[in-house]
Parts: C-alpha cells; sequence; structure tokens
C-alpha cells in the first residue's frame, strides 16, 4: 500500500471516529444538559463523555492533517484552509470538553470537599458551564464545520477527486447546518424539532460517504482526475 492511500485510509478512520465521539459525547450529556442537578450522581458518564470530546477534538484535527499531503498540490490554498479551520473546530470542542471537566471539579463531594462552598452556588456555576458546552456544540461542531465542510467539498468537486455526488452532498449541508445553529443561537430553532433532521442528514451523509470512499479507494490523484469543473456545472 503506498504512503498516499495509508494516508486516505487513515484519514476516512478518523473521520468514522469523530461521528462515533461526537454522538457517543453528546448521548452521555444528553440527560445533564436538561438537568444540571443530576451531575453528582452523573458523574462517571460526564467523564466518558469528557474523553470522548477530547478523541473527538484529535481525530477532527487528524482528518485534515492526513489529507492535507494528498490536496495540497490540487488545491493549496484551500488544502491549508481546511487545516486551519478544523483545527479551530478542535479547539472549540475541547473547549466545550475543558467547561465540561470545570462541572465535574465544582462536585462538592469530589475529594470530600466542599466544592465553592454552597449548593446554589454550585448550580449557579454549572448552568454557566454547561451553557458553555452548549456554545461550544452551536459553534465548533455547528458554525465553523459548516465552513470547513464547503471548503473541502469545494477542492473536492472542482478537481473530481471523488464522485462528484459525495462532494455535493456537503455543499447542499454545510450550508444547511450553518442555517440551522444560526437559528439556534438567535432562538428561532428548536434543537429538539423532528425537523432539525432536515438539517444535518446532508452533512452526515457527506462525512460518512467521503471516509467509506476514502477507506475503499482513496484520493483519485492526476492522472486520473477528470478536468477542473465550476460549481455552477
Amino acid at each position: 500500500m503506498s504512503p498516499g492511500r495509508r494516508a486516505a485510509v487513515f484519514a476516512g478512520i478518523l473521520y468514522l471516529i469523530t461521528h462515533v465521539t461526537s454522538v457517543g459525547a453528546r448521548i452521555l450529556y444528553m440527560p445533564f444538559l436538561e438537568d444540571p442537578s443530576l451531575a453528582t450522581r452523573a458523574e462517571p458518564l460526564l467523564v466518558f463523555g469528557m474523553v470522548l470530546e477530547v478523541i473527538l477534538a484529535a481525530a477532527v484535527v487528524g482528518t485534515s492533517v492526513a489529507l492535507y499531503p494528498l490536496l495540497r498540490d490540487k488545491g493549496p490554498h484551500l488544502a491549508i484552509g481546511y487545516v486551519g479551520l478544523r483545527t479551530l473546530e478542535a479547539a472549540v470542542i475541547g473547549t466545550g470538553a475543558a467547561a465540561m471537566f470545570a462541572v465535574i471539579l465544582t462536585d462538592p463531594g469530589l475529594n470530600g470537599s466542599d466544592g465553592l462552598g454552597g449548593e446554589p452556588i454550585l448550580e449557579v456555576v454549572d448552568i454557566a458551564l454547561i451553557q458553555v458546552v452548549e456554545a461550544a456544540f452551536i459553534l465548533g461542531p455547528g458554525l465553523i464545520c459548516s465552513f470547513n465542510t464547503v471548503v473541502i467539498t469545494t477542492l473536492l468537486y472542482r478537481k473530481r477527486l471523488v464522485p462528484r455526488i459525495i462532494p455535493m452532498l456537503g455543499l447542499i449541508g454545510g450550508p444547511l447546518v450553518f442555517v440551522w445553529n444560526v437559528g439556534l443561537m438567535l432562538n428561532i430553532a428548536d434543537a429538539s424539532n423532528a425537523f432539525a433532521i432536515f438539517f444535518v442528514v446532508p452533512i452526515f451523509a457527506w462525512e460518512i460517504s467521503f471516509a467509506i470512499y476514502l477507506i475503499a479507494r482513496g484520493i483519485r490523484d492526476s492522472g486520473t482526475a477528470h478536468q477542473e469543473v465550476p460549481l455552477r456545472a
């Protein structure tokens, strides 16, 4: 297996890891997001969720780093832009994980201490920290992810490095996720609304299909890629 092929397989695996860890962390966080008073009883689950988010952040950066050698000759500006945006997304995800860790540290029973000195204060602190977790989720996997998705899918589409249907899913899904998360920020959209699935499915389909293609086939090289096409084609 050539180095380029190994890099493509590695990137594809990392994309799949980002999905497993992001969904897993969200499921583990969900009870506490709805009721911060459950923090003490849910502490092991929160720790596991936090660890999943750290793995998620590392995998997010890893996808771009693994792909960069394969894309830099085909679109250097977009390739390095993707690395930068994925790194920014990972940093925001890490901020959310750090906020959740701070929630765990404010547990009044931690190490037999009294925490910050009173349950009412702890409740306020926990609520504030959980808002940071929610904000990180909207800004990172929401807004920033929509930008980096458009960046890489533009490159893949123009250079025909993968079948066109794959980046088209991202070109559709990126803006949809952006609009949905702006709606959440403006309290126009409701995260629990079943209608949200129409906004998030395309970008999930893009990443899953791209990951599978990377593992199965890899990126087309300059000799096999078709002629560059504009986005309006």
